[in-house]
């Protein structure tokens, strides 16, 4: 994962806790028109998230599988 995937993840997740906590205001304050719009939005932004996350997996085990193996170090081991 680069740094930008991570830095695009971060904002993501971001925007859609403020859309979830939007939502959870309108909730309790019993303004449910607004919360049936914001809920709409807050699951957009869950799915982009949710998907973007997967490419980044996606494109994280294509690069893993693309290592020959001999090339590939295992990492190291601890004594105790």
């Amino acid at each position: 994962m680069t740094a930008v995937d991570s830095l695009m993840l971060d904002a993501k997740q971001a925007i859609m806790e403020e859309h979830h906590r939007r939502f959870q205001t309108f909730q309790q304050e019993g303004r449910w028109e607004e919360a049936l719009q914001q809920i709409h939005v807050t699951l957009s932004c869950a799915a982009d998230l949710l998907n973007d996350s997967l490419r980044v997996l996606d494109e994280a085990i294509a690069t893993h599988d693309s290592i020959p193996a001999g090339d590939a170090t295992p990492p190291p081991t601890t004594t105790s």
